[in-house]
Parts: structure tokens; sequence; C-alpha cells
């Protein structure tokens, strides 16, 4: 389940409380695809039926590979007539394919993000890393970047064992703000960059120990901010425990998070920081000098 949306400098403890005072109501703020596209359509230039045919691929995941017309409309908010012909095109041109009522991505779709993936310095230039990390952890490691409001995974070196129910691989996302990897980069937000993230994104539990409260969260940041790196544990998934640390590049700017990820009954959290933490911390330093501001 990248244009990353980090920002240079890192938001102070008063910004945090800048934060609380917002309105009580902003964690539950919800936009749908089809919203978003509303709020453009004024402009001449924008094209109203491409934004919705790339709002209908990013409809499928992981978790729901499969979709019917009716599936994504009530998931992007656009109309079931629209849909359709988005499907059609897409499936005329070989990048969907339909089995009775419902559809599917084909292969070809990943053309579309083969492009930046290849052009990319940060891709190419943390496997190596990523790798190194593996090999003497034993423990699947990854690089990821903050887009929109997930992570996106855009290097990754994975063991033969599996430590999530999802199987997670390079175009992956998940949830920014109960991932190790969201919490390194939500840190190295603005304030008013974070305050607008926090109006956007509702806190949904995934397990009983995630956090779901907003002044919780931003503790929390505030700690990620002081230590400088973060740990997770077993709040996307029960039995999953990560810890990460900001990549930056050469100006300080917080441009990517790199992490390791094990099972909880396996690795304690004492563990994640005396066996797991130096090495991170020396790959993303390492990492940070190839990349340009």
């Amino acid at each position: 389940m990248a244009k990353a949306k980090s920002a240079p400098g890192k938001a102070t403890g008063s910004g945090a409380k800048e934060l609380r005072t917002a309105p009580p109501n902003a964690e539950s703020a919800i936009t749908t695809p089809a919203a978003e596209i509303e709020e453009l359509g004024g402009d001449p230039n924008f094209m109203t039926s491409l934004a919705r045919g790339l709002a209908v691929i990013r409809a499928f995941s992981q978790q729901r590979k499969r979709l019917s017309i009716a599936n994504i409309s009530n998931k992007t908010g656009i109309p079931r007539a629209a849909v359709r012909r988005c499907l059609y095109t897409l499936a005329r041109l070989g990048y969907v394919t339909a089995d009775e009522r419902d559809f599917s991505l084909n292969p070809k779709i990943l053309t579309l993000g083969h492009a930046y993936l290849s052009s990319t310095p940060l891709s190419a230039s943390a496997q190596p890393f990523l790798d190194r990390i593996a090999n003497a952890v034993h423990e699947s490691c990854s690089v990821a970047i903050l887009d929109e409001d997930e992570i996106l995974y855009v290097a990754r070196s994975a063991t033969t064992s599996r430590i999530m129910s999802v199987d997670l691989s390079i175009g992956s996302r998940l949830p920014a703000y109960c991932t190790s990897m969201g919490r390194v980069m939500l840190a190295g937000l603005s304030p008013s960059q974070l305050g607008a993230y926090l109006s956007r994104v509702k806190l949904q539990p995934f397990t009983v120990h995630t956090v779901t409260s907003r002044d919780k969260l931003l503790q929390a940041l505030e700690k990620v901010r002081q230590d400088g790196y973060a740990i997770v544990d077993q709040e996307l998934e029960i039995g999953l425990r990560s810890v990460a640390v900001p990549v930056k590049d050469i100006s300080g700017k917080v441009v990517a998070a790199m992490n390791i990820g094990a099972q909880a009954s396996r690795v304690p959290v004492s563990e994640m920081k005396s066996k797991f933490l130096a090495h991170l911390a020396t790959a993303a330093a390492e990492l940070g000098l190839l990349l340009s501001p």
C-alpha cells in the first residue's frame, strides 16, 4: 500500500502548543477525492476527467485488489457513471481488467510509477544501505517518503520472516500517524504543516495501542524531535514493532525515513534501541550525504 511534502526545519515545543489550540472538530475532517477535485474545478486548465481517472486508480490497494464500480464510487465520492467511463478507458488502454462485475489493475499500471522510481536518486541510493542493515540484523528494513497523508515505500530489503499480515513492497502505503517512519517525518514538518495534516486526518484505531488523541500524538512527535528516532509498538498491527530515523539531505531537510521492523514477541523495545538504532542512524546519515537539497 511518492512528491514528498516534508518541510525544512523542525517544529518547536511552542509550535506544538499552538497546534493544540486548533478547533476541537479538526480531527474529524474527512476529504474525499471527489471533494478535492471539485475544489479545483474552477481552474480552466484543470482536467477533471484526468483527476477522476487517477483517483479511480488509487482506489485499489493491497487490501482491496478487486473492486466494483459501486465500491470505487463509495470510496472516492465520484459518481458511478464517471467511474464506469474511467474504468472503460483504463481497460481499453490495458491498465485494468474486468471480471464479471469486479475490476483489478493490470501489471501495465507499474509503468506509471516506474518513471519516478527510476529517476529519483533516493530509491537507487537507499538499496545498498538497506541490504547492509538487513544482513547485519536479520530483519526487514525500508525507506519511505511522506506522500500527502501517508508514507510511501520507495525501497525495501525484506527477510524471509514476514512480520505483517500485509505483504509490504515498493509502492505500499500506510498511515503516517501510527507508523515509525511516519512519525519521524511528521516530526520534521513545520507547525503550520503539521496543523494542516492534523486537520485533514482522522486518527483511527488500528489496534488497542494506536494513539488516537491529537494531544498524545503531538507529545509523541515532540519526543521524536528530542530523541531523533521513533519507536512504534503495535499501533498499526498487533505483533509488529518498528524503529525509524529521519533521512536528511545535506541541507538538513527531512526528505525520507528509514526503519527496521520486527516481531514484538521476538524483539523487545530495549533491543530495538540497543541493537538496531545504531545501524539505522549510520546508514541514514550516509544516505543523506548522497541526496541533493
